[in-house]
């Protein structure tokens, strides 16, 4: 019976509709509704099946409800809503040039040669290089940008986040 009341009031996902991938695990999939992708993953993903969200109770509970609830919505054909967190366009331009400090470092080119790649060559000063504000900001890049290579980027998945 309750998978008559399930059936009947919400429709069922079309997983062969997405990218499917099968593993020992169950069945991977990528559904575009709308204009989201959703990433599903399913024990049993077989026809005339009732789907249940699983939800573990630890720290990404908020996040995973959140999708949870998005996917929901987006099956029903109501706007899934914003998206978990977004990053600033300042993060973001802040990322990207730690990745790149962090490249040309990793290549074995100091922090002057790096500072001129990311700010131009007119901006670094001939003397004064070793007080310099962009000397120190380089630094600081470069410094996150092994940051985020050591496992730092789980943090940006997984923002505001009190037990870390």
């Amino acid at each position: 019976m309750t998978a008559d009341l399930v059936s009947a009031s919400e429709p069922l996902l079309d997983l062969t509709a997405g990218q499917m991938r099968r593993a020992a695990s169950g069945r991977h999939a990528v559904m575009r509704i709308g204009a989201v992708d959703h990433r599903v993953w399913s024990k049993d993903a077989g026809i005339g099946a009732s789907y249940a969200a699983d939800l573990l109770f630890d720290g990404d509970f908020g996040a995973r409800a959140y999708a949870a609830r998005r996917l929901w919505r987006a099956i029903n054909g109501r706007a899934p809503g914003p998206a978990f967190h977004t990053l600033s366009k300042q993060r973001r331009e802040r990322l990207s040039a730690a990745i790149r400090a962090l490249d040309a470092h990793s290549t074995g080119g100091s922090y002057r040669i790096i500072a001129e790649a990311l700010f131009g060559k007119k901006r670094i000063p001939d003397r004064a290089w070793k007080t310099h504000d962009l000397r120190n900001r380089t630094i600081r890049l470069v410094q996150g940008g092994l940051a985020l290579m050591r496992g730092g980027y789980r943090k940006l998945l997984r923002p505001g986040r009190k037990d870390e």
